[in-house]
């Protein structure tokens, strides 16, 4: 994403949060690096999440700027670029590379479009820091019903982001306490040790044969499955509507149970 991004113009409660949280999960710059006492600033300022919460993203900051950027960026890469459990690309976490995905994607651009919000092209509309960026400009209603709708997604990340001592998965933390649902972690947690790793040399491999002989019934099979779990998303888009999720309030020490 741009750096021209970095900046943290005035707006709206509870926007300004989501801003620093989608810096900190992006590719790491010069610019991040430089603009770390602005995030710790808008972080302080606040007061969205508890307050450990808020001392771990800020020493997350420190780290950030105290680190030698070539080893944050190769640490990057190494976390987000190899395998697809960590991926940021919201979409390939519930529909895979099936055909569902490219709907699923032109109808939220047609959302971010209808908001008035620009896109840079470099970007897919699911990756998860652009969301971000969309959702800062949002109503707190609105905030709420999409990060409820994503919240098994959040879950799940953080999870394996934490198996691997990530500090990405602090993100992932702050938005599911925004909703009161960062419990929701610990449900992901036996799955995600029974995991196998797919960023190795041999696992990437695989994926490579397989996706050379995808044109087959199972695939369809597959499709379908993944079609399934997108219609359930969508209906958990409506449910949410009439039952919204609410944001945690400024100055709060403690997330609020959810609406559903």
């Amino acid at each position: 994403m741009a750096d021209a991004a970095l900046q943290l113009p005035q707006s709206e409660p509870g926007m300004r949060s989501l801003r620093v949280l989608a810096r900190l999960l992006d590719y790491p710059t010069e610019a991040l690096q430089g603009a770390v006492d602005e995030l710790i600033e808008a972080l302080y300022v606040e007061r969205r999440l508890t307050s450990a919460l808020r001392g771990d993203l800020m020493s997350w900051c420190q780290r950030i700027s105290e680190g030698d950027l070539l080893e944050l960026q190769s640490e990057y890469v190494a976390l987000f670029d190899k395998g697809r459990a960590h991926s940021l690309l919201l979409f390939e976490h519930v529909h895979g590379e099936s055909r569902d995905r490219g709907q699923a994607m032109v109808d939220l651009m047609n959302e971010y479009q209808e908001a008035g919000f620009e896109l840079d092209a470099r970007e897919l509309p699911d990756y998860l820091p652009l969301f971000l960026e969309y959702l800062s400009t949002r109503s707190e209603a609105e905030i709420g019903r999409w990060l409820g709708e994503i919240r098994h997604i959040l879950a799940l990340l953080a999870a394996r982001l934490e198996e691997r001592g990530a500090d990405h998965a602090l993100v992932m933390r702050a938005l599911l306490a925004m909703i009161g649902a960062e419990a929701e972690v610990e449900a992901q947690r036996e799955t995600v040790v029974g995991e196998s790793r797919d960023d190795t040399p041999e696992a990437l491999d695989a994926v490579w044969e397989e996706e050379a002989v995808r044109f087959s019934a199972k695939s369809d099979e597959d499709c379908a499955l993944q079609s399934a779990e997108g219609r359930r998303l969508a209906e958990r888009k409506r449910e949410t509507q009439s039952q919204p999720v609410r944001i945690m309030s400024p100055g709060a020490d403690a997330p609020r149970v959810s609406g559903r």
